[in-house]
């Protein structure tokens, strides 16, 4: 799973996701790119599967980027836990993400095919996306 090496905070706080994404909102390095259109958060194990599923559907061929990368911890307190003793441990680790983000990009493979892996990686997400291409692609 994706995590950082090291962090300057053990816990953080839950934040906003108000507004939409300033950067990373263009697709830079690849032809087509998988575009967030609501925002949440996604789990380090959401990311792997559709790295897994899109590489899959491709048959290694081509290139992938992931996008975005899980840096923020969410705690959770043990099950039939009283309230009070403090912030819980960190459980897992998620992206934060707006709309408008490129999540993941996609080339070096035919359009069609590329369009059919980044729509398999879709089926993984908890938000619904949509398929852009690269101003410049043909």
């Amino acid at each position: 799973m994706l995590m950082p090496k090291r962090v300057k905070f053990r816990k953080a706080h839950r934040g906003k996701m108000k507004g939409k994404a300033t950067r990373g909102a263009l697709v830079s390095f690849g032809d087509l790119g998988l575009k967030a259109m609501e925002p949440a958060w996604i789990t380090s194990r959401q990311i792997e599967a559709c790295r897994v599923a899109i590489t899959r559907k491709m048959k290694r061929d081509g290139k992938v980027w992931i996008r975005i990368f899980p840096d923020k911890p969410v705690s959770k307190k043990p099950l039939e836990t009283r309230m009070g003793k403090g912030k819980g441990a960190p459980e897992f680790w998620v992206a934060p993400i707006r709309p408008g983000r490129i999540m993941f990009e996609v080339a070096g493979v035919s359009k069609e095919l590329a369009i059919e892996a980044l729509n398999l990686a879709s089926h993984k997400l908890p938000i619904k996306t949509k398929v852009v291409t690269r101003p410049d692609y043909e």
